[in-house]
Order: structure tokens, then C-alpha cells, then sequence
């Protein structure tokens, strides 16, 4: 059974960083693309970030691009997301999202709070 399990969540200032990792067991991440997703209060979950499972290939939600990174390390089995010059509007329970025809995976999330 496969699992994603997120971390690196935390409470920073505006302007912080934070590293997110979503780790995988049961199976490996390698073979497929990986996204983030986020769910701020009382708002729906959005994409903010995907990469294939080479890494050659992401995309990003116009809100993050140029301050978010994705990447990964398929001989650790880990898709991380680095989020720079974080905003308030970062706020939220961040997600890692893989699918594996016809299953849609999704880790328990891990906690954004952006404060001063």
C-alpha cells in the first residue's frame, strides 16, 4: 500500500523560506509525476506545483512562480518543495499528489503558517 507522508511544515515570518519533502513508502516515486497542492482556510485545494517523473519537466500556479521550487531525488524517493520570499497568502496545509491509474494518492498533509 503506498504511502505519502509530507513534511517541513512550520510557522515563519514574510519573506521566510521553508523546505517541504513528501517522502513515499510502499512504492517508488520515480516512475511518475508529482504535485503539490495546497488548502488555505475556508478556500478550496489548488495546484501549486508539479514535476515529472524525470525532472526535466515542472509546472507552477502563476501565484509561486519565481519563489517556489519543486524538485526531486528519485534515488531518495522524494519530491521536496522549496518556498522562498513566503507571502501571508502561503498560509495553508500543504499536500504532495501522486496518481497511480485509476488511484489518486494523497499524503496527510503538512501545515504552512505564514505570521510576523
Amino acid at each position: 500500500q503506498l504511502q505519502l507522508v509530507e513534511s517541513g511544515g512550520g510557522l515563519v515570518q514574510p519573506g521566510g523560506s521553508l523546505r517541504l519533502s513528501c517522502a513515499t513508502s510502499g512504492s517508488t516515486l520515480e516512475d511518475y509525476a508529482t504535485g503539490w497542492f495546497r488548502q488555505a482556510p475556508g478556500k478550496e485545494r489548488e495546484a501549486v506545483a508539479c514535476i515529472s517523473s524525470s525532472g526535466r519537466s515542472t509546472n507552477y500556479a502563476d501565484s509561486v512562480k519565481g519563489r517556489f521550487t519543486i524538485s526531486r531525488d528519485n534515488a531518495k524517493n522524494t519530491v521536496y518543495l522549496q518556498m522562498n520570499s513566503l507571502q501571508f497568502e502561503d498560509t495553508g496545509v500543504y499536500y504532495c499528489n501522486l496518481v497511480i491509474w485509476p488511484n489518486n494518492y494523497w499524503g496527510q498533509g503538512t501545515q504552512v503558517t505564514v505570521s510576523s
